[in-house]
C-alpha cells in the first residue's frame, strides 16, 4: 500500500465498494478476504479491523442494499395519489428493484451451512423492510376507505409472498415482459380487498 494518510472512513468505503463488486462478479463462496484485499489495496487486517470478517462485511453491505431500495421507493411514493396506485407502484418497484447485485451471494451465504446463525437471521430480517412497505400502502388504503377493514397482516404475507413468487421468473425473462404480469397480480388482489364502488 502507498504512503497516504489514512482516513478511516475512506479506507471502510473502498473496501465496501471492492467487495461489493467480488461478491456481486464471483458470488459469496468464491470470493476470499484475500481477494478483498487486493481489489482495495488495503491489508486483510485493515478489512478485519473494520468489519472483523467476511460474513459481517457481507451482511453489512445487503443491509445496505435493502436500504438504498427502501429510500428508492420513498423518493418515488409521493408521485402516486392513492393505495391502489401505490399498489401498482410497488409492484413495479419490486420488480424492477429485486435482482439487487448480492442477491445470489446472500442466497449462498443464507444455504451454506458454515454460516453462523446470526448472519443468516440478519438477511432474512431485511425481508422486513419491504413487507413493512407493503403493509404501509395497505393501512393507508383502509384509513381512506379504498380498501375494506381487513386483517391487515394477513394482506401483507399474502401480497409479499405473491410479489416475492412472481419474482422467481425475473431470472428467466425479460423484465419488461413481466410488467403486465405484476399489474395483474395486484389488480386480482386489490378486487378482494377494495370497498364497494
Amino acid at each position: 500500500m502507498s504512503k497516504r494518510r489514512y482516513d478511516s472512513e475512506k479506507a471502510k468505503k473502498e473496501i465496501m465498494d471492492q467487495a461489493t463488486k467480488l461478491f456481486s462478479e464471483k458470488g459469496y463462496n468464491q470470493t476470499s478476504v484475500q481477494d478483498i484485499a487486493k481489489a482495495s489495496g488495503f491489508s486483510k487486517g485493515h478489512i478485519y479491523y473494520h468489519f472483523e470478517n467476511k460474513e459481517k462485511l457481507f451482511v453489512l453491505l445487503a443491509q445496505k442494499t435493502m436500504k438504498n431500495w427502501h429510500e428508492k421507493w420513498l423518493k418515488l411514493e409521493p408521485g402516486y395519489t392513492s393505495a391502489e396506485e401505490k399498489l401498482y407502484g410497488m409492484a413495479s418497484h419490486v420488480l424492477y428493484n429485486y435482482q439487487t447485485p448480492l442477491l445470489k451471494s446472500g442466497q449462498e451465504l443464507a444455504s451454506n451451512p458454515k454460516s453462523s446463525q446470526e448472519s443468516v437471521r440478519q438477511l432474512y430480517e431485511l425481508a422486513i423492510i419491504p413487507m413493512s412497505a407493503y403493509r404501509s400502502i395497505l393501512k393507508e388504503g383502509i384509513e381512506n376507505e379504498e380498501f375494506k377493514n381487513g386483517n391487515l397482516e394477513e394482506w401483507t404475507t399474502l401480497l409479499g409472498s405473491w410479489l416475492g413468487g412472481l419474482c422467481q421468473l425475473t431470472y428467466t425473462q425479460e423484465l419488461r415482459k413481466l410488467e403486465h404480469l405484476f399489474a395483474q397480480a395486484v389488480s386480482i388482489f386489490l378486487k378482494s380487498i377494495k370497498t364497494e364502488d
